[in-house]
C-alpha cells in the first residue's frame, strides 16, 4: 500500500512538471479586427523657418477703400478757393455803389467810409505766404482791387470836391486834380508794407506783371479814364475781364474815334508815350504796318486792332490818316 502511494505521488509530480512547461494561451481576441496606433518618437516643437518665408508686397495704389471713393483735391484748387474768397470781399462795395457804366454813388458811399477802411485793412492783414502761393493772375487781381478800393477811399475822403478858383479854369470845378497828391501822397498798407497808388503802378503794373491790358482796369475816378468795374477782379477769369474792359474803354468817344472825312484817328491821352504808350512796345511793336507813324504809335495801333470792328481795323491798317491824342477829362465819375 505504501509502495503504491509513493508511485502515485511520483507520477503526480511528473505530471505537474509537464503542465508547467506548456505555453499559456492569451485571452480570446481577434487580431485582424484591431487597429494598432503607431506612435512616432517624441520630437522637438515645430519651429517655422522664417528666413524662407517671402513677405507679400502690397503696392500703395492697390489699397482701396471698400465702400467710399476719396475726392482728390489738387493744391491749385485750394489756392484758387483762397484767392477767390479774398477777392470776393470787395464785391459788396463795388456792386452796391458802382453802376454798369463805372459811375460811382460817392454821396452814399461817403457814409460808408468805415466799411472802406475795414476792407483796406484786409489787404494789410493778408499773409504774404498766402499771396505768394497764388497764380500770377490772382496776384494781378489782388493789386487791381487794392488800387481801385484805395482810389474810392481817397475820393470819398475828399468828397465833395471843392476846386480852387485859380485852378478851376484849367481843371474844371469837379476835377479830381484838385485833390493834391492823389497818386503820391495818400499812403496805405498792403501786407504790412507802405504803398501809394503811384508806387503800385510803377512796381507791379508797369514792371512785374508786364501786361498792358492792366491799364484799362485801373480806375482814375474820372470820365476819360477806364470805367470802374462793378465787380472785383478774379484770377480765374482775369483774361475775360481785361478784354471786356478794353472793349468798353475803346467804345467811348472820349477814348477812340475815327473821323473818316478829316482822315484823323483820335486816341485817348493814356496812349501817349508820356503816359502808358511806351508800355505797349514790347508786346505789340510792329514794323510792317502803320509805317506812317512812330514806333510807339505803331504799337498802340497794332494793339487796338485786336478790339475794334473789322471796318475800323481796315481803316487803321491801310488808311491814310494822322493820329491825334484827345484832351483828358478829369471830371469825377460821380453818379450820385
Amino acid at each position: 500500500m505504501a509502495k503504491c502511494l509513493v508511485v502515485f505521488i511520483t507520477s503526480l509530480g511528473v505530471l505537474i512538471s509537464i503542465i508547467g512547461c506548456l505555453p499559456i494561451e492569451p485571452e480570446s481576441t481577434e487580431p485582424s479586427k484591431v487597429e494598432h496606433l503607431k506612435l512616432e518618437p517624441k520630437s522637438e516643437p515645430y519651429q517655422p523657418e522664417y528666413d524662407k518665408i517671402q513677405p507679400i508686397q502690397v503696392e500703395p495704389n492697390e489699397i482701396k477703400p471698400a465702400e467710399a471713393e476719396l475726392v482728390k483735391v489738387e493744391p491749385n484748387d485750394l489756392k484758387l478757393e483762397s484767392a477767390v474768397s479774398f477777392h470776393g470781399k470787395c464785391a459788396d462795395i463795388l456792386k452796391n455803389y458802382v453802376d454798369d457804366k463805372g459811375m460811382v454813388d460817392y454821396k452814399t458811399l461817403r457814409r460808408k467810409r468805415l466799411q472802406l477802411k475795414t476792407l483796406l485793412d484786409e489787404f494789410d492783414e493778408l499773409d504774404p505766404n498766402v499771396y505768394n502761393c497764388w497764380s500770377k493772375e490772382d496776384k494781378i487781381a489782388f493789386w487791381l482791387n487794392a488800387y481801385n478800393i484805395q482810389m474810392l477811399k481817397i475820393i470819398t475822403d475828399n468828397y465833395p470836391i471843392r476846386g480852387s478858383r485859380w485852378l478851376n479854369p484849367f481843371y474844371g470845378p469837379n476835377s479830381i486834380r484838385h485833390i493834391k497828391g492823389i497818386w503820391t501822397k495818400y499812403k496805405f498798407l498792403v501786407m504790412d508794407e507802405e504803398f501809394t497808388l503811384s508806387a503800385i503802378d510803377k512796381r507791379f503794373f508797369r514792371k512785374e506783371f508786364d501786361d498792358p491790358r492792366i491799364f484799362f482796369a485801373i480806375s482814375s475816378a474820372s470820365l476819360s479814364g477806364p470805367p470802374l468795374r462793378n465787380e472785383p477782379y478774379y484770377g480765374y477769369k482775369l483774361d475775360e475781364q481785361l478784354n471786356d474792359q478794353i472793349k468798353k474803354f475803346l467804345s467811348s468817344l472820349l477814348s477812340f474815334k475815327i473821323d473818316g472825312e478829316e482822315q484823323i484817328v483820335y486816341l485817348s491821352a493814356i496812349f501817349q508815350a508820356s503816359q502808358y504808350g511806351k508800355e505797349f512796345t514790347d508786346k505789340y511793336s510792329i514794323d510792317r504796318k502803320f509805317k506812317d507813324h512812330g514806333p510807339t504809335t505803331r504799337a498802340v495801333l497794332n494793339f487796338i486792332t485786336n478790339y475794334v470792328s473789322e471796318s475800323d481795323v481796315s481803316f487803321l491798317e491801310v488808311g491814310n490818316y494822322s493820329v491825334r491824342y484827345m484832351r483828358y477829362d478829369w471830371t469825377i465819375n460821380d453818379g450820385s
